[in-house]
């Protein structure tokens, strides 16, 4: 997330209350989450296992609960609860704006694009020539949608993120303040959930297809021309590449990539990046040489008890 000027550091400390290493001028760009930082965001950290990730990513301020040795040409934040902060500067950059109107009177709709009864339209979001949204379709602010994309009914655009802290009174949420952006030619199913980013994009790129009640986590990228078949759960921070091909009921874990032209089989789990141009299935999802000497392994276990028995 960028910030619509350049603040100083001074400047956002102030906001958050908090105490800062640093000149007061250090310049501050806008906020983001490790995976996404660029010079000039704010990263925040709160446990000391990923202070060391953190102070070496590439944002420049860090907005942390400890003070620690600043590296050169960086700035600290130092605060007690660096997860409440960031929501703090979210809610600020980022306010939930109500709507009483079912499309937003400052949302941009293309030529020829029909929008059927029933949905809703947020503020700030813009939609291409030629598409065609179903009823009930929700479309949360901020989202961008390109030429040519269908969206079926009761699909939704920019649902929050999952991501919470453990606190003793409960969980704590982490506030979106990202958006989701669809490309040109992409159709989505009846009953999709695609959530926004945190602080930047959840995105879908040009050409894919999504079948019915796909679930996509925050801030994951989906490639062109993808291929998802209904019922897949995809988790936030996720890369799927180009033409990948994912089949019913496959669940995919965090943080993965999955590359190029991979196939994933029915009802496979994926648990680690997984190589482009290879068939995968199975839980663990493996490639499909491994996974049948694998299967062919457990069916000899009987076999070879026996044998161990008679001896």
């Amino acid at each position: 997330m960028k910030f619509p000027k350049p603040y100083t550091l001074k400047e956002i400390a102030n906001l958050i209350g908090t105490d800062y290493v640093g000149s007061d001028d250090f310049p501050v760009l806008g906020m983001n989450e490790i995976h996404v930082v660029e010079p000039g965001d704010i990263v925040f950290v709160d446990h000391p296992k990923y202070y060391d990730k953190a102070l070496q990513s590439a944002a420049t301020i860090v907005l942390i609960n400890k003070e620690v040795e600043c590296p050169e040409g960086k700035a600290l934040l130092i605060s007690d609860d660096p997860f409440k902060d960031f929501n703090k500067l979210t809610l600020h950059f980022k306010p939930f704006k109500s709507s009483n109107v079912s499309i937003a009177e400052d949302s941009k709709i293309g030529e020829g694009t029909i929008i059927q009864p029933n949905c809703f339209i947020g503020h700030n979001v813009t939609i291409g020539k030629n598409c065609v949204i179903h009823s009930n379709v929700s479309i949360y602010d901020d989202a961008v949608i390109g030429d040519n994309v269908i969206i079926h009914a009761n699909t939704v655009l920019g649902g929050s993120a999952f991501y919470y802290k453990k606190r003793p009174e409960g969980f704590d949420q982490l506030i979106s303040g990202g958006r989701v952006v669809i490309e040109n030619n992409v159709d989505i199913g009846a009953g999709c959930t695609i959530d926004k980013g945190v602080t930047g994009d959840t995105t879908i790129k040009e050409g894919t297809k999504i079948d019915n009640q796909v679930q996509i986590g925050h801030d994951t990228i989906i490639g062109k021309k993808c291929l998802i078949a209904s019922h897949v759960g995809i988790a936030g921070c996720t890369v799927i590449e180009d033409e990948v091909t994912i089949w019913g009921q496959v669940g995919i874990t965090s943080g993965v990539t999955i590359g190029t032209k991979a196939v994933i089989s029915a009802k496979a789990g994926v648990s680690k990046s997984l190589e482009g141009h290879k068939s995968y299935f199975g839980i663990p999802a493996d490639d499909f040489r491994s996974k049948y000497k694998e299967i062919a392994s457990i069916k000899k276990i009987p076999e070879i008890l026996q044998k161990l028995k008679d001896l």
